[in-house]
C-alpha cells in the first residue's frame, strides 16, 4: 500500500466536501481523494473510524497512510451514484443493513447533509465519508459529553428532522430490521474491537468506550427480542 505525500503529488482536481481537499496523482498515474482536517487528532479519529467499519463488514473507500498527519487520503473511484436522493429501493435497503455500525460509530453524518455520503460502486452501496463518526464531528469540533455510552443514535438517526436524509434512509426500518443491523455489531468480540483501536493509535479510554456502547446496544437487542 502506497503512502501518499501530496507534496510530490500533481493535484489534478478540487474540493468535493466540506473540508479542504483535492485529487491528487501520483506519478504512476494514481488518483487518490486527500482531506485535510482540523488536526492531527481528527484524522487519526476517522482512521479509526474506518477500520470499525471494516471490521464490521461495512463498505466503505479504501483509505491509505498518508506522510501528513492531518490529512486522510482514500483511493480515487468513479462512482455510480453519490447521492441518497438517486438510490434505488434495493439500494436503500441495503445501506440499511448498516445502521448498526453508523449508530455505533456515532456517524452522525452517516447519510450527508446533502445526502452525499452514501454512494454506490458497481451494484455495492459504501459509505463515503466517516469524518463525523466517534468523538468528532464532520468539522472536526469534538462531540465531548455528546459522544457516551449510549447509542441514542438508534433512535437520532431515524427521528431527526434536522437530518432529513438519514431519515430518508433510515426511518421506516422496523424492528426485523432494526434487529439484523445491531447483530453485526453485537457479533464483534471485544478484543478484534481493542486491537483495531490501539493498532490505529486509539486510547484504552476509546477501546472502553466503543465496547459499552456494544454492550447498550446488545441491551437494545434483547428489547427488540422480548417485543
Amino acid at each position: 500500500m502506497p503512502v501518499i505525500d501530496t507534496a510530490a503529488m500533481q493535484r489534478v482536481g478540487g474540493q468535493l466536501g466540506t473540508n479542504p481537499a483535492g485529487i491528487y496523482q501520483d506519478a504512476r498515474g494514481r488518483r487518490y481523494y486527500v482531506k485535510t482536517l482540523e488536526s492531527a487528532a481528527h484524522a487519526r479519529n476517522e482512521t479509526i473510524a474506518a477500520r470499525l467499519y471494516r471490521l464490521a463488514g461495512a463498505p466503505t473507500l479504501t483509505y491509505v497512510h498518508t506522510t501528513a498527519p492531518d490529512q486522510i487520503a482514500t483511493q480515487w473511484v468513479q462512482l455510480d451514484k453519490t447521492c441518497v436522493a438517486h438510490f434505488t429501493e434495493h439500494e436503500r435497503r441495503q445501506a440499511q443493513r448498516w445502521f448498526g455500525v453508523h449508530a455505533w460509530t456515532a456517524n452522525w453524518d452517516a447519510a450527508g447533509f446533502v445526502g452525499d455520503n452514501q454512494g454506490v460502486l458497481a451494484g455495492t452501496v459504501l459509505t463515503l465519508d466517516v469524518g463525523g463518526a466517534l468523538a468528532f464531528r464532520a468539522h472536526g469540533d469534538p462531540k465531548g459529553r455528546a459522544f457516551g455510552t449510549r447509542v441514542d443514535e438508534l433512535d437520532v438517526l431515524r427521528s431527526d428532522q434536522d437530518n432529513p436524509h438519514a431519515i430518508k434512509l433510515f426511518a421506516d426500518m422496523g424492528p426485523d430490521d432494526i434487529e439484523r443491523a445491531i447483530r453485526i455489531v453485537v457479533g464483534l468480540p471485544d478484543e478484534w474491537i481493542r486491537r483495531v483501536i490501539i493498532d490505529s493509535g486509539g486510547s484504552g479510554k476509546l477501546v472502553e468506550k466503543m465496547i459499552a456502547r456494544k454492550a447498550d446496544m446488545a441491551e437494545r437487542l434483547a428489547d427488540l427480542v422480548d417485543v
